[in-house]
């Protein structure tokens, strides 16, 4: 919470010039002015949701549900250019595209061991992930870092257009951020 100083206490906010506003000193209480400063910062970049990617073992079976049961569109596999993925990096299990129109969905097949495979932590394709895409993925890793989040920095390990980092949210569940690589300063 914001307090005045006691001795303004009777002043009302209209009554408040800027010198009177200095010379009483509103004082923010510690845990407001963090929580401030933390929607600050994430509202200073541009996070927006960009995709569910859902697991499975048959990738065809569930991309025939989403498509031809509940009438998502197929996005064409092209349009994701994918890193070669090589025996000790990257992925190369069967992905298939489906959409809402805005909101897509990434249906890929599991994989238990991509996490060891890329000498990482978090592992994107064992349960699946929501996630969102940044215009400005350092200062994701710098909020990330000063609340002590752990987070596994794939690069373009899996696609040659987004650099990709996962962490888990307070329950357990996988958060992907992205930054297109066109974008990256």
């Amino acid at each position: 919470m914001v307090g005045l100083n006691p001795a303004c206490s009777s002043l009302t906010l209209s009554a408040l010039s800027r010198d009177l506003i200095n010379s009483c000193s509103i004082h923010p209480s510690p845990k407001h002015t963090s929580s401030v400063l933390r929607q600050v910062k994430w509202n200073q970049m541009k996070l927006e949701f960009h995709h569910i990617n859902l697991v499975a073992d048959d990738v065809d079976r569930l991309h025939d549900f989403y498509t031809n049961v509940l009438g998502l569109g197929d996005i064409p596999q092209q349009n994701f250019p994918r890193s070669e993925a090589t025996e000790d990096a990257g992925y190369d299990g069967q992905i298939r595209f489906a959409t809402d129109g805005s909101m897509q969905m990434h249906l890929a097949e599991r994989d238990f061991d991509v996490a060891f495979k890329n000498d990482q932590v978090i592992n994107p394709v064992s349960r699946g992930h929501i996630a969102f895409r940044t215009d400005d993925l350092a200062a994701v890793l710098r909020i990330l870092d000063e609340n002590a989040v752990p987070y596994s920095d794939y690069g373009t390990a899996f696609s040659k257009e987004w650099h990709q980092v996962f962490f888990r949210d307070p329950e357990g569940n996988v958060v992907e951020v992205h930054q297109q690589v066109a974008t990256l300063g």
